[in-house]
């Protein structure tokens, strides 16, 4: 995760040094003017708009220490959606108050201001409605939980439903016996949520949390164009009601580590690609269905299924082959903690 820190004042400055210790991480940055840089070796900006421009679009969080209407004033014009802004926290230069400014749940600012305050003995200042009143806040949680949020419009009317009264939970997985302040074991309702990979819809209005656990074991061709790839993920994904954003990874052989198709099919969908050697493959156990002419050419049978397993889980897609694409899912094992 990437802090960057920015202040003002010589107390400011003697505060950033101590949050980079207790953090002790290497990726926390600390920018300053020019004059408290050169004294405490910190990066300088000569203007604190130039230096929200190069840095709203690449840090995880953002730390302002001094005064709230500065932070307010600088992020300003590059603050954009709740799903991609940075976490802004904004201290005191005496150390008193840690307050979550922006992107509280998603963004992660409201843990990390009850971290600072952990750290410094600040008091952490959250002001979102579902924390304040003891409420289950489903974007925090997701986003804490490895999930994807099915439609952020929907959160909203599920959060504002939440902070009136107890609305649905169902699940493809086991619910624990305690539920969260606002949420009920239940499978119909008007507006609720649901926990899982699978595609269902419960309820009239159904805010899906999917956790990306799905890895993606794919087999091709030389030259197989991304459109392929991807035609052949939709469909076989949709043939199970499994959800494309519970991908977290597409995986195969390592002589496919320069094939451009698939490259850029993981790219379009936004996920890492794993690739294994033959040897690899061939340690998974299980019984595959073996082909001899991909075991002659690549020295393995079955591709797409043991490249799926190489990373854990169990096999919830066999090899399925679609237009000169053979994939395979697998799901790693998953609970529901709250």
């Amino acid at each position: 995760m990437r802090i960057d820190i920015v202040c003002f004042s010589d107390a400011g400055a003697a505060l950033a040094k101590r949050l980079r210790s207790s953090f002790n991480a290497s990726d926390i940055f600390i920018h300053a003017t020019e004059k408290l840089a050169r004294q405490y070796g910190f990066e300088a900006h000569k203007s604190l708009g130039a230096c929200m421009e190069k840095l709203f679009p690449v840090a995880d969080a953002l730390i302002f220490i001094g005064a709230a209407g500065i932070a307010v004033r600088a992020i300003a014009p590059f603050v954009t959606s709740k799903t991609t802004d940075p976490a802004v926290v904004v201290m005191d230069d005496q150390a008193q108050f840690a307050i979550s400014l922006l992107s509280g749940h998603i963004g992660g600012a409201n843990a990390l201001a009850g971290e600072i305050a952990a750290a410094t003995g600040a008091q952490a200042v959250i002001t979102t409605a579902t924390d304040v009143s003891g409420r289950f806040a489903c974007d925090s949680w997701a986003t804490a939980h490895g999930c994807t949020i099915s439609s952020m419009s929907l959160a909203k009317k599920v959060s504002a439903a939440i902070l009136a009264g107890e609305i649905p939970l169902a699940s493809e997985y086991p619910l624990p016996a305690a539920l969260p302040n606002g949420l009920i074991a239940a499978r119909e309702g008007t507006i609720g949520i649901y926990i899982g990979v699978r595609t269902q819809e419960p309820f009239a209005a159904t805010l899906r949390l999917i956790p990306r656990i799905v890895t993606l074991g794919i087999g091709c061709r030389r030259g197989t164009p991304p459109e392929a790839i991807l035609e052949a993920i939709t469909t076989t994904l949709a043939a199970q009601q499994i959800d494309m954003r519970a991908i977290c990874a597409i995986a195969s052989i390592d002589v496919k580590k320069d094939e451009a198709g698939l490259l850029a099919a993981a790219a379009q969908l936004q996920v890492p690609t794993r690739f294994y050697s033959a040897e690899e493959l061939l340690a998974v156990p299980g019984t595959f269905e073996e082909s001899a002419f991909v075991r002659e050419q690549v020295g393995v049978g079955n591709v797409c299924e043991r490249a799926a397993l190489c990373s854990g889980g169990s096999l919830v897609i066999p090899k399925t082959a679609a237009g000169g694409v053979t994939v395979a899912a697998a799901v790693k094992e998953w609970s529901i903690v709250f």
